[in-house]
């Protein structure tokens, strides 16, 4: 079934003489995992803000084209219940975080206060979630006051407590060191094994590979390639487009070289330890 179906896209912001997105067809399955990739200025987080629905309300600009969200289109949605539909994780969490809230537990049960849960549902929902994303001892402090780092968990955790269907998340380490990162990606780790739908733009590519039941590759603006994690990120070819793969297909394209060619190029250690 297909969640999301993008027809025909062409988007430019506002004053901006070239497109940010460009003959853009594709739909994204229920219950599946996409990772996004490309170098910056793809149109990567413009397809993440298109897919939430900020295009064009938010960003204004000229689009053409349907956006439809489970066979209805976005503009027919009431934003209250797009909102817990889907959940948007943005790149920068100083954006995210809404700044009017005194503690990191309001700021976590905001969204759920539209929702219609009892006062001691959302608290429950909310440290539950704080625990699961390891910002529990921070749960009485100032988000006003946080590290990038912790913004950008308190941001994660806003929306994880929402329970959404759909979750895009733009870049959520960016703000994070290596055990950040890990944290982050056991919660998505999580979202995968719940059959949420999600759709991952990440530059951390070896984790990407992990995760990822397809990925797509963006350039200029236009989706280029898309196909099985293994497929796509094996192709060390993408290299010459200034798009990472993992470490684990730069040796299998060096142990080809050395005319010592393995019976399949890895994209995870797993892959590799088995080849």
């Amino acid at each position: 079934m297909k969640s999301i179906v993008l027809k025909d896209i062409r988007y430019k912001y506002p004053l901006a003489k070239e497109y940010a997105l460009k003959d853009i067809n594709v739909a994204f399955e229920t219950n599946k995992f996409y990772g996004i990739i490309g170098p910056n200025g793809s149109g990567k987080s413009s397809l993440c803000s298109l897919i939430k629905g900020l295009i064009p309300d938010f960003y204004l600009g000229d689009l053409e084209g349907t956006v439809e969200i489970d066979d209805i289109p976005i503009g027919q949605w009431d934003k209250n219940k797009l909102c817990t539909k889907v959940g948007y994780i943005f790149q920068n969490p100083f954006t995210q975080i809404s700044g009017i809230r005194d503690s990191v537990l309001e700021e976590i049960v905001l969204g759920l206060e539209n929702q219609g849960l009892s006062k001691d549902e959302m608290i429950e929902r909310a440290l539950h979630v704080a625990r699961l994303i390891d910002i529990y001892d921070i749960i009485d402090k100032n988000p006003n006051e946080l590290s990038g780092g912790q913004r950008q968990r308190v941001a994660f955790a806003s929306i994880l407590a929402m329970d959404t269907d759909i979750y895009v998340i733009d870049e959520p380490t960016s703000q994070l060191d290596p055990e950040g990162t890990e944290n982050v990606f056991k919660i998505i780790r999580s979202l995968k094994e719940q059959k949420k739908t999600v759709i991952l733009v990440e530059h951390k590519i070896d984790l990407m590979a992990e995760y990822a039941d397809e990925i797509l590759v963006m350039s200029g603006g236009q989706i280029i390639r898309r196909g099985p994690t293994q497929d796509i990120l094996s192709d060390y070819r993408l290299m010459g487009q200034k798009i990472a793969v993992p470490q684990t297909a730069v040796f299998g394209r060096d142990m080809k070289n050395a005319g010592k060619p393995l019976s399949e190029i890895p994209i995870t250690m797993e892959l590799q330890s088995a080849v």
